[in-house]
């Protein structure tokens, strides 16, 4: 007979001698293999505080040596949460090769692991198509995920408010907000007065002819950063030249057409342009150059976010540093508070911070 610690199962019915399973162990057989109860068993499985630390320790052994697993569907029927949030990308193109949303999708990964909770992810490519929300809907009906974040969104969405007055979770970014607050929901947004500050640091420059390429108009971001420029304009008694504003999507291909459109259209092209982020001013630049105009000696071009790219980009880019980190943590600390019960959802705006780099140049200067 082998010496061992405490009493074992047949191994035609637990696990052979290399650790291999031959049959699912329940908790009942992990508590008589610790010598303590059911009922303790699950404590240390849902992470309770009033659990000896002795005791604690022997179960984990227990659980370790036969590697045993809590039966999920079972949790979720006695209403306990899953710990998992589901994280929806709204989109109908390629996200991989779009260097910021695998930057925003990373960090709400890495937010929601530190807390000790998992993400199930998902690319939507449209809310409008009844498959598509049904999806979205039976993953929160069948109770596999706590709460949702959703990111991609347009301005407003009837099937996001929908899932609101359902009572679920979601966690929202960049999504308009109309006043109301409900207890359920979670919003992070940009601000408008980033993108007039940028107008007013070209304006400082000496720079009164100025254009916008803003990003897609539909989303929550494209209106607000349009009217922070319209209001940085107004501010510094300059009038919104319709020729030089364009609208089109946030990525680098975007820039580069609505840049290229302008330069299409107009007898002259402004002194500085404003982009609604990073990627657009990348391509913006791109079209410029292939033109024949130099950045900045020609045309100056200013960007928000601080894109992993614009401090080595050619010329480094001027930029207002957006909190993405900041915003992300916030955004999933608060679901996971939020599907927890703990307390109300919160709705937050964050500013950026500029960063003088060599796309601008003072005129006169």
């Amino acid at each position: 007979m082998k010496a061992g610690i405490g009493p074992s199962l047949p191994t035609d019915r637990v696990g052979g001698e290399d650790g291999r399973m031959k049959k699912e162990i329940n908790s009942t057989e992990i508590a008589r293999l610790a010598g303590v109860s059911r009922s303790t068993v699950s404590r240390v499985v849902n992470g309770y505080k009033n659990v000896p630390q002795e005791t604690h320790e022997k179960v984990m052994a227990v659980i370790d040596r036969y590697r045993y697993v809590p039966n999920h569907s079972a949790q979720v029927l006695k209403g306990k949460p899953t710990k998992t949030l589901g994280l929806f990308w709204i989109s109908r193109g390629r996200i991989a090769e779009d260097f910021l949303a695998e930057y925003i999708i990373v960090t709400i990964i890495e937010n929601a692991a530190s807390q000790g909770y998992h993400i199930l992810t998902c690319v939507v490519p449209d809310l409008l198509q009844a498959q598509n929300t049904r999806t979205v809907r039976e993953l929160y009906q069948q109770k596999r995920i706590d709460g949702g974040i959703f990111i991609g969104l347009n301005s407003r969405e009837p099937f996001i408010e929908e899932l609101v007055e359902e009572g679920f979770v979601v966690g929202l970014f960049d999504y308009g907000v109309d006043g109301t607050k409900a207890e359920n929901r979670v919003i992070i947004n940009f601000d408008s007065e980033t993108s007039a500050r940028a107008v007013d640091y070209l304006v400082e420059l000496g720079h009164h002819d100025i254009g916008l390429i803003n990003g897609d108009i539909l989303r929550y971001s494209g209106m607000q950063k349009y009217e922070g420029f319209a209001e940085g304009l107004r501010r510094n008694g300059l009038l919104l030249e319709p020729a030089w504003v364009g609208h089109n999507g946030f990525s680098e291909a975007s820039g580069y057409d609505a840049m290229k459109t302008m330069l299409d259209r107009s007898v002259r092209l402004p002194t500085a342009i404003c982009c609604a982020n990073d990627s657009i001013a990348f391509g913006a630049i791109r079209a410029l150059r292939e033109a024949g105009h130099r950045v900045p000696e020609d045309v100056s071009v200013i960007g928000i976010d601080d894109h992993m790219r614009s401090a080595t980009s050619d010329p480094p880019l001027t930029t207002f540093r957006e909190d993405f980190d900041g915003m992300l943590s916030a955004l999933a600390k608060e679901v996971i508070r939020v599907s927890q019960g703990e307390a109300a959802a919160v709705m937050a705006e964050f500013t950026g911070e500029l960063v003088v780099r060599k796309s601008c140049i003072r005129l006169g200067g």
